[in-house]
């Protein structure tokens, strides 16, 4: 072999040595912890259905109550479109009427006026009933 195909050969084996004892060490510096960890990802993902999941169940909750019963019969509304009603309400929408849940609930429990809590729940069912149909 000619000087110049040894060269070739030399440069070429060092590249591949170089290449074997690099490899290694850039994996172990993938399998260190990110900044963010998957799980951590995982978890911010799954927020936002949650938040909506307890929304629609505080809705509901006031609404199967004694006074929400009340509050459907006097308005004479059926539960059952009230409830695919809050399903397609936005998330905001829900949120905020949930809120509004919230309130009346804790007024409630407070020994809040049972008349005062039908009005509320009487608001709340006729804004979930129209902002359904509107959107």
């Amino acid at each position: 072999m000619n000087l110049r195909g040894q060269l070739g050969m030399w440069t070429l084996g060092l590249a591949l040595a170089l290449g074997l004892v690099v490899a290694p060490s850039r994996v172990a510096a993938q399998d260190k912890d990110h900044v963010v960890s998957l799980d951590e990802l995982k978890s911010d993902a799954a927020k936002p259905s949650q938040t909506r999941a307890d929304n629609e169940a505080e809705v509901r909750h006031l609404l199967k109550s004694e006074a929400g019963q009340e509050a459907l019969k006097q308005t004479k509304v059926d539960y059952a479109k009230v409830d695919k009603a809050i399903s397609q309400l936005s998330d905001d929408d829900l949120a905020n009427v949930a809120q509004r849940s919230r309130q009346a609930d804790a007024d409630f429990a407070a020994g809040g006026l049972t008349a005062t809590l039908i009005i509320v729940i009487v608001c709340i069912v006729v804004l979930i009933v129209v902002l359904a149909l509107v959107f």
